[in-house]
């Protein structure tokens, strides 16, 4: 087989395995946003019952790091395709555009690790 036909369908792969990691991403961004809106109506719901609940803070807190997890590993997946399609044709421009996503992606999982690490110290006696 001839060397340009391989590189060809490496790069078609490569493209298509890019656009799949996109497609998880938001299908994880999508799914916890749906749950953490069902977590709070559900805690609406049983505030105006007049139902006791088990520390609203801790479940309000409880959904926010659900969804700061979620977030965080939808992350990783979008800076993963983003470096499958730089892998496939690079250019300079493509490269520090990646750097620069790179970078920003990194500073918010940082974040979004240092709260959920500060909810887990919160919680530990």
């Amino acid at each position: 087989m001839n060397t340009n036909v391989m590189v060809g369908i490496v790069q078609e792969v490569t493209v298509w395995l890019a656009a799949a990691t996109d497609a998880v991403a938001v299908a994880l961004i999508g799914l916890a946003v749906v749950e953490a809106v069902v977590r709070k109506l559900a805690l609406v719901w049983r505030r105006r019952g007049g139902a006791p609940s088990p520390g609203p803070h801790d479940l309000i807190e409880d959904t926010r790091l659900r969804l700061a997890r979620s977030l965080a590993l939808a992350l990783e997946f979008l800076l993963a395709a983003d470096i499958m399609r730089t892998a496939v044709a690079p250019t300079w421009h493509e490269i520090g555009q990646l750097a620069a996503i790179a970078a920003l992606r990194t500073a918010l999982n940082f974040f979004i690790q240092r709260e959920i690490d500060g909810a887990a110290a919160r919680r530990t006696p």
